[in-house]
């Protein structure tokens, strides 16, 4: 299973991740606009691999103009459901369908990891107006809570995927994270901002679905690995309620 068909595997189920996946908590974006040195209200910004939407929204409410930069067709109808009157335009990170020097801000939410940096890097500095600014995030979890890190291996064996580093002091340090995104020779400032949701077990199950590992396993797979995990949280969590615990991984960049 390659890369790109893990990527496009989220269209068939785009409405599942709109629905179930977690957004981002508020010091995130305090932390951007303090890096970036000014506030994102009438910031031009480009959220690329927007997805649903998920990021966009929280930038809009900050006042920034927003254009959304989407490659796959389900994930773009969602958005265009969820915010029909912010601007979508069809292309990825490694081609941007925007003008040189065009942007203040550059947003990446859970969609870096999907590029070609060797194409990306460039790209981003070509749209970025001098003293731009390229941000980066993902929701990682927080596998210093023991279910949570249970959980993971669990998945890891169950889909055939590599399994996360087992404890935050195995994540990557900042030099290393740096050069895993392609940002070495770049000014670059890295957050970790741990946060957490509390929703329905169902919920909880519907989010780790609407990964892409399951999204290419299949019906059968998926929904074994799902009665499985169901019976294991039942016993963790009699009242059917997860809390989810999150850490940010932000990395900002800045164009000379």
């Amino acid at each position: 299973m390659t890369a790109d068909s893990r990527a496009h595997s989220f269209n068939a189920a785009a409405a599942q991740y709109a629905a179930n996946r977690p957004s981002y908590p508020p010091a995130l974006l305090d932390t951007v606009e303090r890096l970036m040195d000014r506030p994102l209200a009438g910031a031009r910004v480009a959220d690329v691999g927007a997805g649903t939407g998920i990021a966009t929204v929280l930038l809009r409410e900050r006042g920034a103009e927003v254009i959304a930069v989407e490659p796959g067709d389900g994930m773009a109808a969602q958005f265009r459901r969820t915010l029909p009157d912010v601007p979508i335009v069809r292309g990825d990170g490694n081609a941007l369908p925007l003008a040189d020097a065009s942007r203040d801000l550059i947003t990446y939410a859970q969609s870096w990891h999907w590029t070609d940096t060797g194409r990306s890097v460039p790209e981003a500095l070509r749209v970025l107006r001098p003293g731009g600014t390229l941000a980066l995030w993902w929701n990682t979890s927080a596998l210093d809570v023991p279910w949570i890190a249970a959980q993971h291996e669990h998945v890891a064996r169950h889909c055939g995927v590599k399994p996360p580093a087992s404890s935050p002091g195995e994540r990557p340090d900042d030099s290393r994270a740096i050069e895993l995104a392609g940002l070495a020779g770049l000014a670059v400032v890295r957050r970790h901002l741990r946060w957490s949701r509390v929703v329905p077990l169902d919920t909880h199950l519907a989010n780790i679905s609407s990964h892409s590992a399951f999204l290419v396993l299949g019906e059968s797979g998926t929904r074994a690995f799902l009665t499985e995990e169901r019976t294991r949280l039942r016993e963790l969590f009699p009242d059917e309620t997860v809390e989810e615990t999150y850490v940010v991984d932000l990395l900002v960049a800045t164009r000379p």
